[in-house]
């Protein structure tokens, strides 16, 4: 194990020898505005803490005190095969294949086709640091992800992306009852209650609904505000919101780059288009690049009010830089019960200085992360497990309970104790 750990951070170090590539890259292929590409590429080096905690969760683990004891040891799967998403290409392989090889296993990534390049580099990087033919790469699209999933010697497959591809590769797996990870879609929600700091609420719905340009699992996509404090609000979002620009990535003055495709941009468009025929208002809507192709996929910032829950874009994930306010109540019932309305359950935000009522109103929501006036993936300790609730996820990743999902543990019993030799 510890060897394993020395070689897993020395691989970490290559990756950051071209993490900078691997950045200009990342926005080339998929258009992710050049800052987040760099914050992507580099964390993806910055592993040693993270490595330091995978090797705690994978050590031995002695029962009992005096006759009889029982020593705990984990077992490697494998193989384990890893289809990572295009939204973070670097991030999310590192994210799962380095838990996997901590814990002994071989690791067959197949990278996002859409991000095919930066997929290699950081398998490359990685895997030079390790004996041959642990860490491979395949590349490929769909049917290739289905024969990887279907492939006897694989024991277990680990996964982000939708969930349709979720309940895909769950079928895939069932007949060999191959161990599962899959980190899957979600429709996150922001309450905003009345005695809230609207400022700091506010600046956290755009950033979270638009970073990424808006195209994260857990973005920000149903904002609900006490109706006492809508319109105040709803003003401070749209000047917000007015400060990112949309353009090509790779100039650092714009905020917000182009959606992965056309065919992303016109399932944004055609979920604001129903909702504003429902009645839903747009508050604000940017310019694009005026030089920009009618066959580009930049689409607009935009601000929407007035949204109601049997709207399509308060049922499915959008995955574009929209910013989506209803108004509730501002009583804690009404709250959860729009949160809870929806078939995922990835992670929520709560907004208000009554502590004892986000801690309340948190239990109640049915997700797996929730932050308290914060957005949980930034500010969650590394112990951490990422989970997703209902249709956003199987099994779970990260912090000390999601790193041993790579592994199976085995229970040694000693009915005489362990002897100290």
């Amino acid at each position: 194990l510890e060897e394993r750990i020395a070689l897993l951070k020395r691989g970490c170090e290559a990756i950051g020898d071209i993490a900078a590539e691997m950045a200009e890259k990342t926005t080339e292929e998929m258009g992710k505005p050049i800052a987040e590409s760099m914050a992507e590429c580099f964390e993806a080096a910055d592993k040693s803490d993270f490595l330091d905690l995978i090797r705690k969760a994978n050590e031995d683990e002695v029962l009992g005190e005096g006759k009889p004891q029982s020593l705990v040891v984990r077992d490697p799967l494998g193989v384990v095969a890893i289809i990572s998403p295009w939204n973070f290409p670097s991030g999310e392989i590192v994210l799962l294949a380095l838990p996997a090889l901590a814990a002994g296993n071989a690791v067959v990534v197949k990278p996002s086709e859409v991000a095919p390049i930066v997929g290699r580099m950081t398998v490359e990087a990685l895997a030079s640091a390790l004996p041959p033919g642990v860490l491979q790469c395949v590349q490929g699209d769909g049917a290739v992800g289905k024969a990887l999933v279907e492939n006897e010697g694989v024991n277990m497959v680990a996964m982000t992306g939708s969930t349709a591809t979720g309940k895909s590769i769950m079928g895939g797996c069932a007949l060999g009852l191959k161990r599962l990870v899959l980190e899957l879609g979600g429709k996150d929600p922001m309450v905003v209650f009345g005695d809230a700091d609207l400022d700091k609420a506010a600046a956290d719905a755009v950033q979270h609904s638009l970073e990424n340009t808006g195209q994260v699992c857990c973005s920000v996509e149903r904002v609900f505000v006490d109706s006492a404090k809508k319109a105040e609000f709803e003003d401070k979002v749209v000047e917000i919101a007015k400060t990112w620009k949309v353009g090509n990535g790779k100039d650092p003055e714009n905020k917000v780059g182009p959606l992965v495709s056309k065919m992303q941009r016109d399932r944004v468009a055609e979920q604001v288009g129903a909702a504003v025929d429902a009645g839903a208002r747009v508050l604000y809507k940017s310019s694009v690049p005026e030089a920009a192709p009618e066959s580009s996929s930049y689409y607009p910032v935009t601000v929407l009010s007035d949204v109601t829950q049997d709207m399509p874009i308060q049922r499915l994930e959008t995955f574009g830089p929209v910013v989506s306010i209803a108004s509730f109540d501002g009583t804690e019932d009404t709250a959860v019960k729009l949160a809870n309305d929806t078939e995922y359950g990835l992670a929520s935000l709560v907004y208000t200085q009554d502590i004892k009522k986000a801690g309340r109103v948190g239990r109640r929501i049915r997700s797996g992360q929730v932050g308290i006036n914060c957005y949980s993936l930034v500010k969650a300790d590394m112990a951490c497990p990422w989970v997703g609730h209902k249709c956003s996820g199987f099994g779970f990743h990260s912090g000390v309970d999601g790193f041993r999902q790579f592994s199976v543990p085995k229970s040694i019993v000693f009915p005489e104790g362990i002897s100290s030799e």
